[in-house]
């Protein structure tokens, strides 16, 4: 066919009509007035509504592909992550039970060095629970109020703790409730004993930070920071063995002849909500000998005693 039988003109649609401007300013306008009407009158959405009902089996066949994806996937990390949660719970296991086969052990090991040496089986103290009601309203001290009183059989001077450690000690009792004076408090004072070199020392409270110092130690002690202090359990109040604090800071004045050891509790009183308080160690320790029975028992010692220079 010759090319010249060709038609080659535009179609009638564009050939005709206005121009392609004004097209494109009347559907502009219209898009827009289409816009603000939906939003001011929700004039399209029963038109959406209809659509999305009728678009809703497509968009399910869809998308089950995907959630079938997703799903697998889900699966597979919660497998890995219950094998690797299981493993680490027989790993633990296996360590609780190395501790308590040690922990055993040690017990019956104290046990016969106690027999044999004819020791005073160790000291068991009794204790009570107690919740924590609220903080003392005086900004220059550290001390809380605990729901057990007088009443309950609390009495000034029983130890508190919780499961990190010493928290304080009652200080006051009232009917229902009793005062607990924290370490952090600047008249709190323990005995306390570093575990590295089992020297003992004396931790009092009321340090910048909230914090607590060891006073009294020499320049060149052997104290060194991360050191953990329990309690010594010489003063008859507290149990030995129970955490107090730890050393953040050691400064050496050489010119003084003490060093400033500054340490940080370990039981940190804040969002504390249980706590358990101690019987003291002295409520079940014999009774002391009145002065003359103890120079009694002296001199009987010191006539037991061989002298110096006796011949065997």
């Amino acid at each position: 066919m010759p090319l010249a039988t060709l038609d080659r003109t535009p179609p009638p649609f564009f050939r005709q009509g206005p121009s392609a401007l004004t097209k494109l300013v009347f559907f502009s306008a219209l898009a827009l007035f289409l816009m603000v009407a939906d939003t001011r009158f929700k004039v399209v959405e029963p038109l959406r509504a209809a659509l999305a009902v009728v678009l809703l089996p497509a968009q399910r066949v869809l998308s089950v592909p995907v959630e079938m994806w997703q799903g697998g996937d889900d699966y597979l990390r919660g497998l890995r992550s219950a094998q690797e949660a299981e493993r680490r719970a027989a790993l633990r296991v296996a360590a609780q039970a190395e501790r308590a086969l040690r922990t055993e052990q040690l017990a019956q090991e104290n046990t016969r060095l106690r027999a044999l040496l004819e020791l005073r089986a160790a000291t068991t103290v009794r204790s009570a629970p107690a919740e924590v009601l609220y903080e003392a309203a005086d900004p220059y001290s550290r001390k809380v109020f605990i729901d057990r009183g007088a009443a309950q059989g609390m009495q000034p001077g029983w130890p508190v703790i919780n499961e990190a450690g010493v928290l304080g000690q009652v200080t006051r009792t009232y009917t229902l409730t009793s005062e607990v004076t924290l370490l952090a408090d600047k008249d709190a004072a323990i005995p306390v004993l570093n575990q590295r070199t089992q020297q003992r020392g004396a931790a009092f409270g009321g340090a910048a930070g909230g914090g607590m110092e060891l006073r009294y130690a020499s320049a060149n002690a052997d104290v060194k920071v991360g050191d953990v202090l329990h309690t010594s359990g010489l003063d008859g109040v507290y149990p030995p063995g129970l955490p107090v604090a730890r050393v953040t800071g050691v400064e050496r004045r050489v010119e003084s002849g003490f060093a400033r050891i500054q340490l940080q509790p370990v039981a940190e009183p804040d969002g504390v909500r249980h706590v358990l308080v101690l019987e003291p160690v002295a409520a079940q320790l014999p009774p002391r000998p009145a002065p003359a029975e103890a120079a009694v028992v002296r001199s009987e010692r010191q006539l037991k005693a061989p002298k110096r220079g006796a011949a065997p």
